[in-house]
Parts: structure tokens; C-alpha cells; sequence
């Protein structure tokens, strides 16, 4: 069927009223541009008269009649006062315009950079969040991000530093191999070069992503505030323990959340293991409870790998030893060893006498061994036993008899680890970069946070028994003698020795300086400089064992 023309009146007017209705709006957009300010007044006058008769309403009636007799009296003196009505009316006008000035709405909701970063992280966990067969799904190839983003916050770069994200309840959160993944593409999606933070919530099925900022690597060796049989390894986030203490940084005294590890006969963790890449730290920390330890207790000090870490821990009260020698090391290990069986039979004996535990017994003694694989395998070339082999009667009773063990090892050497050290040191810290995987075989459960492939020295992850893994910054401890050490962090360290100056303490007219600090002590100035293998003369209450 042929299709009829419409009528001419349609045809040839629809020219016609497309130029009329442009003309009209023309019209209509000059006339609000030239009526603008009067339009603005009227809205303002509409504005406070809703307001006026709000507060009108919201006045009590008890109050409305001494609140209309004021108002007119000040009509009253407005309108006999010069100029007064003329005043009152400028002033009504200019309140009214500025009242309804047209006011540009503040922008709420991310930008594009934002709205462009959340759509790409959603879009990536589509298929970790997702099953074919889900009739409502939460993630869905061009759904929409906003219903299982339920928070999140940027920087000023536009860069997500918080994220709560809703997942489905089907997901295997329960499952460390899949919440790995997810942390993955997270921890791709949201930036590199950052840490961050991951809590599920199981119950709830929502994950919140924290970016957490780095450790503080300012705070030095010092004295902290402990109590007996209390040992700062380093310090973590301020949401992870429980505890502060005061220390100082730099010039300033300021709170810090630590990591104590508590020994003695009431500890559930008694001995330590640190583990790190060469450069991580692990001397420096040994260094530092050395220091700590020396307050109220004996150190033996083995060096395996005999760089002179621990000159300055030479000839100090306290120190019993500072051995880097095969045959030294030995000495000193087979002593302790003795010393710990000594100390046991005196607790029994005083026990079943019904005394006080002897002063030589109640006095820790802190045994600290870096590097023993470097010593063992030294030990194998000579034929003689496994410096570790020793360590076995110190390791099982210990506790009992106040003595601590602390070892350090590099990571490449840990399967030269023996199986009792492995199993009585339950007290763990990882230190330096270190895969996910690798941290985990070490503390025995993954850390929540994501490793950095590039830390500062004493940077890592500390783990107390069957306690959660928390992030460690070990406090700046460096060697004395080292030429590269800061004048500041040289005087702290010596200032935690016995004497306080020092090997140079033994002259209270002399000051020690840089220069002479830096020069090892000399040979036969002490007993147990290192390099020697001959044990330090030790306390008197010790040696009658």
C-alpha cells in the first residue's frame, strides 16, 4: 500500500515552529539573564520566610508574645531613627541575595581517575569472586563495583590507601592459597612500592585492605622500659600489641608500640631464632639484647662468623666470653652446657631444703651464637662435634634454670639447623626481603601484610610462639668500631655498656673519641679479646660450677 503524504500545514509549517521555539528560548534566556537579580532576591525572601516561620513555630507559646512585643519595638526605633527604613531595607535585600545566590553543588563520589582504578580492581576479581551457576552475583563481568565496594579512602595521588570489599559467601576464604590470590591482585591492582594490611572477616564476608606506613628506622639503641625478664626486639604498629613505652627519636620523646619478648621460668617461649639475608640485621638485634641483657644478667657471646661484630662487648662486666674460634666456641659452649646442669641440681637441692634459690641460679645467662652453621661446618673439616650438639642441654632445660639461648642464622643456611634447635626455639624473627613463602616456613604462619622486595636494614616480621606475626623494626644498634657509624648512634651504644664509656672505661681521666674508638683493643688487654680461643675469667658465684 502506498503511504499517503501528510497534510501541507505539517510539512511546510514544521520549518516555522522550529525557528518560533528558538526564538522563545532566546527570549526566555535574556529575559533570565536581565531578571537575574531580582529572581536571586525573591528566592532569598522565600528562604528567610520559610526560616522566619520555622522559628516562629518552633518558638513555645509561652514565648511568642514577649518575642513579638521585642520585635516591634525594634520596628519602632528602626522606623523613628534618620535613615533607618532605608538601612533596614539594604540590609534585607543583601541578605536575601546572598540567600538565594545559586550555590554549585560540592562534588561527592571519587573522581574519574578513582572511579576508573575501582572499576579495573573489580573487574580483575570478577573471576576470583564468581561461579557460572550464581543467580545474583556480587562480581559479574560489567556489574557494578559500588555494591561490593562498601568503603574506601585515596591519597592525594588518587591511590586507594583503604578498602572494604563484600564477597560472595561461597568464596573458600577459609582457604590460605585463596586469600593469597586475592591479596595478589589487590596488592597489584592498588600500587606497588607499598605495604599493605589484610583482615577477613570470615563471619561477615568482608576483607578490609589497609595501606600501613613504614616502620620508623630512627629510633636508636637505649634504655627501655621493661620490667625483669623482659626483652625489646625492635618495634611494630601501634594496632598490633598492647603496650607502649616512651624512647626517644631523635630529639624528641614520643610512645612506641614494642615487641617484648619475656624469658625466664615462666615463659612459654624461651629461646630465640633470627633469620635473615646478610645485611638484614640479624647481628644488630643480637647486639641489642646483648645490651639489654647485660642489666641484670651474664652473656656468652659466639661469633661463627668472626667479623668482630661484638669488639665492644670485650672485657665489660658481665660478658663471660666473647668467642669467634672453633676451639673457643667450643670451650665456651661446653662450659654453658655444664653451667646449665650445675644450676639445676643447686634448684633442686635448695628446693627440697626448703631455701631460696641460690643468687648464682636465679641470675640469667644468656648464651647468644651467630652464624653456627659457619662453625659447624668448620667443626666437620676438623673433625670435631657440632658446635649445635652442645646446645641441646641449654635448649631442653633452659627455662628451668635460667638460661636463654639466642641463635641467628643467614636464610641459606638454615637447613644446617639441627632438629633441636629447630624445635625449642619457638620465639622466631625474619628479618630483610624475603618471599611470602619463605617467611611463612620460618614463623609458621603467613604474614598479613605483603613484603617489600627492598627493606632498611632491621626491617621484618616477628612471631612469639603460636602468637599472630607481626612487622618489626629492629632499633638502631650498629658496631662502635665501625667507621661508618654516626657519632650519635656510636655514643648510645656505649653508653648501654656496663662502665658506660666503653673498653676505654678503665681510665675514668680519659675521654674516648672517635679516632680511638675505632682502634680493636689490643692484643692480651683482655682475656677473651676476640680471635682468641681462651674463655673469660667468669663471675666468682658462676665458677664454682
Amino acid at each position: 500500500m502506498a503511504r499517503r503524504p501528510l497534510p501541507r500545514i505539517l510539512s511546510s509549517g514544521s520549518a516555522t515552529l522550529t525557528r518560533g521555539r528558538a526564538y522563545a528560548r532566546t527570549a526566555a534566556d535574556s529575559a533570565t539573564d536581565v531578571l537575574h537579580p531580582l529572581i536571586t532576591v525573591t528566592r532569598g525572601l522565600r528562604l528567610l520566610a520559610v526560616a522566619g516561620r520555622r522559628k516562629w513555630a518552633a518558638t513555645p507559646k509561652d514565648r511568642r508574645g514577649p518575642k513579638l512585643f521585642l520585635v516591634a519595638a525594634v520596628v519602632l526605633v528602626v522606623a523613628l531613627i534618620p535613615y533607618g527604613p532605608i538601612m533596614t531595607l539594604i540590609t534585607v535585600m543583601s541578605a536575601a541575595a546572598w540567600k538565594g545566590r545559586v550555590r554549585t553543588p560540592a562534588r561527592t563520589g571519587p573522581d574519574e581517575a578513582v572511579t576508573a582504578r575501582l572499576k579495573s580492581l573489580y573487574d580483575a576479581l570478577v573471576p576470583y569472586f564468581s561461579v557460572a551457576d550464581d543467580p545474583g552475583p556480587l562480581f559479574a563481568h560489567g556489574g557494578d563495583w559500588e555494591k561490593v565496594f562498601s568503603g574506601y579512602e585515596c591519597d592525594g595521588d588518587g591511590r586507594l590507601t583503604r578498602l572494604q570489599v563484600t564477597y560472595p559467601a561461597y568464596f573458600t576464604d577459609g582457604e590460605a592459597a585463596a586469600r593469597a590470590g586475592i591479596e595478589r591482585v589487590l596488592h597489584a591492582k592498588s600500587g606497588r612500592g607499598r605495604e599493605y594490611h589484610f583482615v577477613w572477616d570470615e563471619e561477615a564476608n568482608q576483607l578490609v585492605m589497609t595501606v600501613l606506613e613504614p616502620l620508623p628506622a630512627s629510633i636508636a639503641a637505649q634504655r627501655f622500659v621493661t620490667a625483669p625478664g623482659e626483652t625489646v626486639l625492635g618495634f611494630t604498629d601501634a594496632g598490633s600489641v598492647r603496650r607502649t613505652v616512651p624512647v626517644r627519636d631523635g630529639d624528641a620523646t614520643r610512645d612506641a608500640s614494642p615487641v617484648v619478648w619475656r624469658t625466664g621460668a615462666r615463659s612459654t617461649e624461651p629461646h630465640l631464632l633470627v633469620a635473615g639475608p646478610p645485611g638484614s640485621g640479624a647481628t644488630t638485634l643480637l647486639r641489642s639484647i646483648a645490651l639489654q641483657a647485660l642489666r641484670d644478667g651474664d652473656v656468652l657471646v659466639v661469633d661463627g662468623g668472626g667479623a668482630g661484630e661484638y669488639g665492644c662487648l670485650t672485657g665489660q662486666d658481665g660478658v663471660l666470653a666473647v668467642e669467634s674460634g672453633l676451639a673457643g666456641a667450643l670451650a665456651t659452649l661446653e662450659w654453658a652446657a655444664h653451667e646449665t646442669e650445675r644450676r639445676l641440681i643447686s634448684a633442686n637441692r635448695a628446693r627440697q631444703d626448703g631455701h631460696a634459690l641460690p643468687g648464682d641460679v636465679t641470675r640469667p645467662l644468656w648464651i647468644l651464637l651467630d652464624r653456627p652453621s659457619a662453625l659447624g661446618h668448620l667443626a666437620a673439616a676438623d673433625g670435631r662435634p657440632d658446635p649445635q650438639e652442645l646446645l641441646a642441654v641449654p635448649l631442653r632445660h633452659g627455662r628451668a634454670a635460667g638460661v636463654t639461648v639466642v641463635l641467628a642464622e643467614h636464610t641459606d643456611g638454615l637447613d644446617a639447623l639441627t632438629e633441636t634447635v629447630r624445635t625449642h626455639t619457638r620465639a622466631r624473627v625474619a628479618l630483610g626481603p624475603a618471599p611470602r613463602e619463605q617467611i611463612e616456613a620460618l614463623l609458621g604462619a603467613p604474614p598479613h601484610t605483603t613484603p617489600l622486595p627492598e627493606v632498611p636494614a632491621g626491617r621484618g616480621y616477628a612471631r612469639l610462639g603460636t602468637g599472630p606475626v607481626v612487622r618489626l623494626q629492629v632499633p638502631a644498634t650498629p658496631d662502635p668500631y665501625d667507621a661508618s657509624t654516626g657519632e650519635e648512634q656510636r655514643r648510645a651504644v656505649l653508653d648501654l655498656l656496663p662502665g658506660g664509656r666503653g673498653p676505654l672505661a678503665a681510665d675514668p681521666e680519659t675521654e674516648p673519641t672517635a679516632a680511638s674508638l675505632l682502634k680493636p683493643p689490643a692484643a692480651g688487654a683482655t682475656a677473651g679479646a676476640p680471635g682468641e680461643d681462651t674463655l673469660n675469667t667468669p663471675r666468682p658465684a658462676v665458677a664454682e660450677g
